[in-house]
């Protein structure tokens, strides 16, 4: 906070005046020098209020009018009191920045107990003041708001500082969504007067502000603070793109005309004949915006650079201004969306839509009532004090809990199992980067929030936590699917579970785990299983194959509809008895049965290794795994030396009299139609089951089948590998073979 606080006054890439200005006329900002004089003139009398204080007051009351101001007076004078002798980079006292972070809250409309903690918030971390004080003079909601956004000291933490301190606040976060709304604010002051600072050290934070703070603001819906921030990170990292924009802002800033202003009045005078009461604004773009809308319609017209805000007293007057619009003017139904009656998961609701002139210039336009704008701008800072019981501000009933909504959920459940301060930090920023969610639904009725590109690796985890290692497959919208299928909005998800306990997860997934909280588990389950995973491989219920579980009426559907290969592939039906549900008592798909194998250990159970499927007459070697299991191997394969490399002694195993023997197969082809029926085809010709089967999606046109086979004799192996080869399309089909993982 101290170390980020600079000089406004010093030339730099810093705040983008113009369009800040055009939006929202009423923010003044503080005038440093004129608070820094009185600030150095000390408290004033009791129960006078400083004039250092005198604009945070004036945007207070004009969203509470009621409020009481003592604990303003008192944050103040001991914040003064506390920080004074220390100056910011700029040579101002170094009270004016606790100031202007408050006025920036208060003028978002932030109640009390927040501006008074924003006052102190940095007299703990920057002052001999501790939390107990503040507890005692303020109270416990006080004290913890600024203990929430209070760093932690580089001299314990070293490196980890920056990430344990967000780490700290975002748990904080989790139990008062105000210590974020303090923080957002500090950095936006911070990053307002970042002149004077080295231009390697701007850099850096207004990385940490584009890759951590942006999201979180866009996240609590907070777009004022999120809007600016975006422009003064554009700036410092962007400049000559920054530079561009702002001509083009100003070259349409001295058209003559303004397209815009003319379908405003046409909106109002449309609106005025419908007798709909309804304020009409224009909204200038922001810098940031401006360049997107530039990069993606190339040459701007006048109506680029702005959108139309239409403000109504009652929600059914939106949709009475939607339909008013679109019968008397040219609407562009491509851009209509309704976030009113789907709201984002920020809070943020409003209908989208666009009209068109004769021209051809195009105009957005925002509809909106006005307690929507004020949460659409300000977001959970709108809600007041979320925590006072029988409040009346209808913004509080959009859902059970708005102060933890399900991405803070999500992401305070998943930072408990990161491992290191480096993996918390580098997987929050991928988090925040997933910037929409998805919502699916649970066969019992119950939903799961998820990020978009979600699958079904993700749901289980999400549903199930650490349990989902034992999921073997699922259906979507009644349909089977692999676990790397990606899930849509609305889809309906059911998740199989295996029933065997030694079912586990496989390295595979984790190309398929898209939330942070399914790639911890995994690699957490990982970290500590070595042994199991070199051995398990695509093996077992866990091991990313899903069991054909389909009857032989499915497997013959699957087998005539052959859109496996040429699609991008899903679960593929089996025939015959082969076919085996994932919910019946039979051994889970992927998993070899007991097989025909003498082991030099009497009494132990005997499994053949699902990383090399070894059949007769192949030379092989086992290893004494959990539970005093016998896991035999190829001699050839990774996991043997993998094994010995960590000192596991070696058992001496044996074929038996049966030839029957269960193989895994992996067919690589070029992607066609019906591959998938003529490859299933030749499998049953050559008299082999089919136990489970994966078709991974395409890539570079071609299709990975990866199939786990019984045969009656394994004599017959080379024949149904020449036969799968003879298939048009298929170029190779190799015996499964699995890298053991580095020692």
């Amino acid at each position: 906070m101290s170390a980020e606080a600079t000089n406004p006054a010093t030339p730099g890439p810093v705040a983008p005046t113009a369009p800040t200005v055009a939006r929202r006329k009423s923010r003044a900002r503080i005038d440093l020098r004129r608070l820094g004089r009185a600030a150095l003139l000390g408290p004033a009398v009791r129960g006078r209020l400083p004039d250092a204080i005198s604009h945070v007051v004036e945007a207070h009351r004009a969203h509470h009018p009621d409020a009481d101001l003592e604990p303003l007076r008192r944050a103040y004078v001991l914040a003064e009191s506390s920080h004074r002798g220390q100056m910011r980079k700029s040579g101002e006292p170094y009270i004016t920045h606790p100031l202007a972070v408050t006025l920036i809250l208060a003028e978002l409309g932030a109640e009390t107990t927040t501006l008074t903690a924003s006052l102190l918030h940095d007299t703990v971390e920057d002052t001999d003041v501790t939390l107990d004080q503040v507890r005692e003079q303020f109270g416990e909601e006080v004290r913890y708001l600024v203990d929430g956004v209070t760093k932690l000291e580089k001299v314990d933490y070293g490196a980890a500082a920056e990430p344990e301190t967000f780490r700290k606040m975002l748990v904080a976060t989790g139990s008062d969504v105000r210590v974020m709304s303090i923080k957002l604010a500090d950095r936006l002051h911070n990053m307002r007067t970042l002149g004077v600072m080295r231009p390697e050290k701007q850099a850096r934070i207004a990385k940490v502000t584009r890759d951590v703070l942006i999201p979180l603001a866009e996240r609590l819906g907070v777009q004022a603070l999120k809007t600016e921030l975006e422009d003064l990170v554009f700036a410092i990292l962007h400049p000559e793109e920054y530079e561009h924009t702002r001509e083009l802002i100003a070259v349409n800033a001295a058209r003559s005309d303004d397209p815009l202003a003319e379908i405003a009045d046409e909106v109002r005078g449309v609106l005025r004949e419908a007798d709909i009461p309804a304020e009409v604004l224009i909204r200038p773009r922001h810098f940031v915006s401006v360049h997107r809308v530039a990069r993606k319609r190339g040459e701007l017209r006048g109506a680029d650079f702005g959108r139309l805000l239409v403000l109504v007293n009652e929600d059914a007057d939106c949709y009475g201004v939607l339909g008013e619009l679109h019968t008397c003017m040219t609407p562009v139904v491509s851009e209509f969306k309704d976030f009113i009656a789907v709201p984002k998961f920020n809070l943020y609701q409003s209908l989208h839509t666009a009209v068109a002139r004769a021209d051809g210039q195009v105009a957005e336009v925002l509809i909106r009532t006005h307690q929507m704008h004020k949460v659409a701008e300000a977001g959970v800072v709108a809600l007041g004090n979320p925590y006072a019981p029988g409040s009346d501000d209808p913004a509080d009933g959009e859902r059970a809990d708005p102060t933890r909504p399900g991405w803070l959920s999500r992401l305070l459940d998943w930072q408990q199992g990161a491992p290191d301060p480096d993996t918390f930090w580098s997987t929050l920023r991928e988090d925040l980067a997933q910037d929409r969610e998805i919502t699916v639904f649970r066969p019992d009725g119950g939903t799961l929030g998820l990020p978009e590109g979600a699958t079904c690796v993700d749901a289980a985890y999400a549903q199930y936590g650490e349990d989902a290692h034992a999921c073997i497959g699922a259906r979507v919208n009644g349909r089977l699917a692999t676990l790397s299928t990606v899930l849509r909005d609305g889809d309906t998800v059911q998740l199989l579970m295996g029933q065997d306990p030694a079912s586990e997860p496989s390295r595979e997934w984790l190309e398929h785990a898209h939330t942070p909280a399914a790639r911890i588990a995994i690699q957490r389950w990982l970290a500590t299983h070595p042994a199991g995973d070199a051995e398990g491989g695509t093996e077992g219920a866990g091991g990313g194959t899903i069991a054909a579980a389909a009857s032989g009426a499915e497997g013959a559907s699957a087998r005539s509809g052959g859109s496996g290969a040429g699609t991008g592939g899903g679960a593929a039906g089996a025939s015959g008895t082969a076919a085996r549900s994932a919910g019946t008592d039979s051994a889970p798909a992927g998993r070899p049965r007991g097989a025909d194998v003498l082991a030099d250990r009497p009494g132990a159970t005997v499994r053949l290794a699902g990383c090399c499927t070894p059949v007769p007459p192949d030379e092989i070697t086992g290893f004494a795994v959990r539970g005093g299991v016998v896991t035999v191997h190829r001699a050839g394969c990774a996991a043997v030396e993998h094994m010995k490399s960590r000192g596991r002694a070696e058992i001496g195993v044996r074929w038996g009299d049966t030839t029957a023997c269960r193989v895994t197969l992996v067919a690589e082809s070029f992607g066609r139609p019906h591959l998938l029926a003529d490859l299933t085809e030749a499998i049953a010709l050559q008299g082999a089951e089919i136990v489970s089967a994966t078709v991974e999606p395409p890539s570079q046109q071609r299709v990975r089948h990866t199939y786990t086979l019984e045969l009656p004799d394994a004599a017959h192996l080379p024949a149904l590998m020449r036969a799968m080869r003879d298939v048009a399309g298929v170029y190779d089909v190799s015996r499964a073979q699995h890298q053991a993982p580095a020692s």
